[in-house]
């Protein structure tokens, strides 16, 4: 098991960098173009909806970028705010559901982690924050 652990101002600027380190720690995988492509907008997904959802476009909060894998290259990410939490998990799983249409949000981003996701789950409480757990299968590669 190798993990890593990151953690940063919930400033869109800093998306980027969540994505490119989680990428970068997982390259001794040699994941496939597709497979980098998947993880990059799984994380960028869920980072976004952390500062747009999670602290309603404030830069004050902070988001936890949690990455692992195991021998059999299962990988499992985990991205935390403390932000407002969801009020209805069920409903914001919804394909097209937003709570930021004034932000032209499309209301995706769940179900894009979902179908990039061999495992996905969501855990919130409203006033508390929430936390993304996903996992992802990686092809052995040589």
């Amino acid at each position: 098991m190798n993990r890593m652990t990151l953690s940063f101002d919930a400033k869109l600027e800093n998306e980027a960098f969540a994505r490119t380190s989680a990428v970068a720690f997982l390259m001794p995988l040699n994941p496939t173009v597709d497979e980098i492509m998947e993880i990059k907008t799984i994380l960028a997904e869920a980072v976004v909806n952390c500062m747009i959802h999670g602290y309603q476009g404030r830069e004050e909060g902070q988001v936890r970028v949690s990455v692992s894998y195991d021998e059999t290259h299962r990988v499992t990410i985990e991205v935390q705010d403390s932000g407002v939490g969801i009020e209805d998990i069920t409903l914001a799983r919804q394909p097209l559901y937003t709570t930021r249409a004034d932000l032209e949000r499309s209301g995706m981003g769940m179900t894009i982690m979902e179908s990039f996701s061999d495992e996905f789950e969501i855990c919130s409480h409203p006033g508390e924050g929430t936390t993304v757990r996903l996992v992802k299968q990686l092809q052995f590669h040589e």
